[in-house]
């Protein structure tokens, strides 16, 4: 399935995708989980800014 985010990620003479991968901690129970988000690579650092 990976295979197939990265070549709808890659096409050309569209706009530039990036896939964010962070890890959040839950405040619950302290356990590490994985947040994806699929952004245009221009807010690339903007979304990593933020919490």
């Amino acid at each position: 399935m990976a295979k197939k985010v990265v070549a709808t990620l890659k096409k050309e003479g569209g706009i530039k995708y990036a896939k964010v991968i962070r890890t959040v901690r839950s405040p619950k129970t302290g356990a590490y989980t994985f947040k994806e988000e699929i952004v245009t690579e221009d807010k690339v650092n903007e979304v990593l800014a933020k919490k």
